[in-house]
């Protein structure tokens, strides 16, 4: 069990923890035909909209509630109520989700009961779904929201049954916020490998997955997880948890349907995967298919190749939890070894990892550590390069944001071909930026200047 060494700095230096808030408004992009709504000022859904937006390089749907300094004192409850009415009326989506920000929850806006007033004050609009979740900005980070906004959505839209196995072929996943669309859709694609049919909550994969569509603009998500679907949820043969974060909202599925469920703390690293392959295997009741077979080859093939750039190297990693546990499976797998550990929570999950020590704070605490204890690579967001330069050191850009470089929600980090290029890419890293010592020169060899007057036969004198 590593050492969980608490922040005792006032303020934060260089911060690593994005709000909650956006972490839910995140799980709510992943539903079909959604809009999120933050119940805050407008800044606040500016700037979480400026995040997605650099990161995503996609139009991103985001809707406030612009509470200002009148609401803010007296009372934002007419901000809510009217907020839902004319998103319902001018956009007519299937599922609203509404996240409190920290200017609402300091206020004590009870959101529950503004949302049955707005049921019992305009009745046309039942058919939207309306799943509020309490996300203030000073309390968690972007992986507790978003996993909070994932039991909100099962809590509002899956009913109480017991027809677990109804649909044989069907499976749930529950998915992070660590989970990138390229990693949900190699989920998608790894689950129907066997012949199963993944139903998969929130589905960033098929909404940000950076797609082109006829239509020239649409104020809702475009794919996700339908509505109707998360009430089928109960029907499935089992469900799979990627990702401790998102246990509370298991909890909840197998509480309300019975349906048996894996759960799994990431799916990077060959350790993972062959776990998560034989838990595929054996509930479709089929043998393992030879293309992920020959994945898996390459897998052990590139740890051969890399190893003498991976192995005993000194990592530090500033990332989520969720994320921080795929990584250290990942680089463990490949004999490199997490020297410097920072988290912006201290999620349960922490300690279970084989780390000495790992620290709750920002990027300064990383950037101090990793001097501390000789680290040769950071792995961070686009926040953490620049201490990385500071460093001297390379960095694998992973979790969020990454504003810097293209593709960052289309690259894939689970499953075997994944853990393959992130292998091949630090092993690349480490052969780029690698000083060795200076080669040898003999005294006795003539200076330069001295070799380039013979050849030409002029003497120069000073």
């Amino acid at each position: 069990m590593p050492e969980i060494l608490r922040r005792t700095k006032p303020l934060s230096v260089n911060p690593l923890k994005a709000s909650a808030t956006l972490g839910a408004s995140l799980a709510f992009l992943g539903l079909r035909r959604a809009m999120p709504l933050m119940h805050g000022s407008q800044g606040c859904t500016a700037f979480g909209k400026v995040f997605f937006v650099r990161h995503f390089r996609e139009p991103i749907p985001l809707q406030t509630t612009a509470m200002d300094h009148v609401a803010t004192v007296m009372s934002a409850d007419e901000n809510v109520v009217e907020a839902l009415s004319t998103l319902c009326a001018k956009s007519a989506p299937d599922l609203i989700g509404l996240a409190t920000t920290g200017l609402a929850e300091t206020q004590g806006s009870d959101v529950q009961r503004l949302i049955r007033r707005f049921r019992s004050e305009y009745p046309q609009f039942a058919r939207v779904a309306v799943v509020p979740v309490a996300t203030p900005d000073f309390s968690g980070s972007l992986e507790t929201g978003f996993a909070a906004a994932v039991e909100a959505t099962l809590a509002t839209l899956l009913p109480h049954t017991r027809r677990a196995g109804l649909r044989a072929r069907q499976v749930n996943v529950l998915a992070n916020a660590s989970l990138t669309p390229g990693d949900l859709e190699a989920i998608r694609a790894w689950c129907e490998a066997f012949g199963l049919a993944p139903v998969i909550l929130p589905d960033l994969g098929d909404s940000l997955d950076g797609h082109l569509v006829e239509a020239g603009h649409t104020p809702l998500t475009l794919g996700g997880t339908p509505v109707e679907d998360i009430a089928t949820m109960g029907e499935s043969a089992a469900t799979l948890v990627i990702g401790a974060s998102v246990e509370r909202a298991a909890d909840l599925l197998r509480e309300r349907s019975g349906v048996p469920d894996h759960r799994f703390d990431h799916l990077m690293g060959l350790d993972a995967c062959d776990r998560f392959t034989a838990t595929l295997a054996a509930i479709a009741g089929v043998p393992v298919p030879a293309g992920v077979e020959r994945a898996r080859a390459q897998l052990q093939d590139a740890l051969v190749d890399a190893h003498f750039m991976t192995g005993f190297l000194r990592v530090a990693v500033a990332a989520e939890a969720d994320l921080l546990a795929g990584m250290q499976g990942l680089l463990a797998g490949c004999g490199a070894e997490i020297v410097s550990a920072v988290c912006p929570t201290a999620a349960p999950v922490l300690r279970r990892l084989p780390l000495a020590r790992i620290h709750v704070g920002d990027l300064q605490d990383l950037e101090r550590e990793a001097r501390a204890h000789a680290a040769q690579l950071v792995i961070g967001s686009a926040h953490a390069v620049q201490g990385a330069a500071r460093l001297g050191l390379p960095i694998l850009r992973a979790g969020f944001p990454v504003y810097d470089r293209l593709g960052a929600g289309a690259r894939a980090w689970v499953g075997y071909r994944a853990a393959r290029d992130a292998l091949f890419e630090i092993a690349n890293l480490i052969l780029e930026h690698h000083h060795g010592p200076a080669p040898y020169r003999s005294f006795l060899r003539e200076p330069e200047p001295a070799r380039a007057q013979a050849h030409t036969g002029v003497v120069v004198r000073h």
